[in-house]
């Protein structure tokens, strides 16, 4: 599984910045090379989202588990 996440900052208030999951290879066609070339879903989620302005991603390659406390 490959995941996009961004980093994004809201243009109200440009040190608040925060990591969101922008999509992953389950939902989308993802690939590791069109990841880190800037892949067309960042360029989608950005149109949907105004408010934020995109400070950079990253690629982040395997399956999380989600082990709560």
């Amino acid at each position: 599984m490959i995941k996009i996440i961004a980093v994004l900052c809201s243009l109200a208030s440009p040190g608040s910045c925060h990591e969101q999951l922008v999509t992953s290879s389950d939902f989308a066609d993802v690939s590791m090379q069109s990841c880190m070339m800037g892949a067309p879903q960042l360029a989608e989620w950005m149109n949907q989202h105004p408010a934020e302005r995109l400070a950079g991603w990253r690629c982040v390659i395997g399956q999380q588990t989600g082990r709560g406390a």
